[in-house]
């Protein structure tokens, strides 16, 4: 289930492990970690946990930020980079308490964004509404791109996903990544990854490209 094993990983911590990278929604599985496993991390690890919720906007999970007052120890990773569409502005986000932004504050370099990327990304952010709707389009086109893709030959499992990507596990992964090329159809072969063996990752695109996704995947499989 792609889910984390705490004890594992507490475990294996020592008084050199300083600190602890999770991803949820997390890449390349798109499943949201358990709400209970973080906190067991929270309370136990003793350095800094680091959750990367470059996802989250497509997630019915809440963001970890509503929790920086209660953990000490925690930061929060965003980015105007998926769901805001400003992937070349190049912008993420730090949430943490006060003064462990202090201590990033003294290392971070100075004017680190650029002046043309806060123009942009402040003109963004004003237009929530088309935020807002944009994800509203992804959501539903993710979950019929989800219900198109259990009907294709040779595919044996499509994970629910809380991202804006489907990983999807079918026969002969690699050949069917290397034939979709071929007809200008991109995603990402993910059988090197563990756990992920015959698994590709599929970016839900717009419904055009979804359909075409489809009949690509059809053409070839069948």
């Amino acid at each position: 289930d792609f889910q984390l094993d705490v004890n594992a990983i507490l475990k294996a911590a020592n008084e050199q492990s300083k600190m602890l990278f999770i991803c949820s929604p997390n890449n390349p599985t798109g499943n949201s970690l358990r709400k209970d496993d973080i906190q067991k991390l929270l309370e136990n690890f003793r350095g800094i946990v680091i959750i990367d919720e470059a996802y989250i906007d497509f997630s019915a999970q809440k963001s970890w930020i509503h929790q920086l007052s209660n953990y000490s120890n925690l930061v929060v990773l965003q980015t105007l980079s998926k769901a805001w569409g400003l992937a070349s502005a190049r912008l993420g986000m730090a949430f943490a308490n006060s003064e462990l932004i202090k201590l990033l504050n003294k290392v971070k370099p100075p004017y680190n964004i650029s002046g043309p990327s806060q123009k942009l990304v402040s003109k963004s952010l004003k237009n929530k509404n088309a935020f807002d709707n944009q994800v509203k389009v992804i959501l539903a086109e993710r979950d019929k791109l989800n219900l198109k893709l259990q009907d294709i030959p040779g595919v044996k499992k499509v994970y629910s996903t809380d991202a804006n990507f489907i990983l999807v596990k079918i026969d002969e992964a690699k050949n069917i990544y290397k034939k979709l090329i071929t007809k200008g159809v991109v995603v990402r072969d993910r059988s090197n990854v563990k756990l992920c063996d015959d698994c590709l990752r599929i970016t839900v695109g717009t419904k055009l490209e979804n359909k075409n996704l489809i009949s690509a995947l059809m053409e070839i499989s069948s």
